[in-house]
């Protein structure tokens, strides 16, 4: 008897503007702009800028990990690429150079935005107690 193999998923249609693996023609790498920039002390509220610009692009699934990156046969495999690659470089463009010099080693957005996290939600929130006892 043969192995059995799994199904592979339909391909999501590539003109469904509600999905998250569509791209409109007017977007690419610099269609995204997020203020503040990154640097080293501001991860709270860039991050939240950026999952606001995200979330209005319908791209959220490449940060909360709500769509696993697909197999290498699944039909959305190319789409999840494509995308992947977009919404990484609208964040690599969204830091200073020095923190983008060292996302563009991460393959996967989710990666990239898991060491930003990793690397600056502390020391911001550690900034922030600082300032306000500066107040005080």
């Amino acid at each position: 008897m043969p192995p059995r193999i799994a199904p592979i998923p339909a391909p999501i249609p590539p003109n469904n503007t509600d999905s998250f693996l569509y791209v409109h023609p007017s977007e690419g790498p610099n269609s995204v702009t997020v203020t503040p920039h990154l640097t080293s002390n501001n991860y709270l509220a860039w991050s939240r800028s950026m999952r606001r610009a995200l979330g209005a692009k319908n791209k959220l699934a490449f940060l909360d990990r709500s769509f696993p990156i697909p197999d290498a046969l699944d039909l959305n495999r190319s789409a999840w690429e494509r995308c992947n690659h977009l919404v990484h470089s609208w964040i690599i463009n969204s830091v200073s150079e020095s923190i983008a010099r060292t996302l563009v080693f991460h393959e996967n957005t989710i990666d990239a935005w898991e060491d930003l996290q990793e690397r600056f939600a502390k020391a911001d929130r550690i900034h922030i107690v600082s300032l306000r006892s500066a107040l005080h």
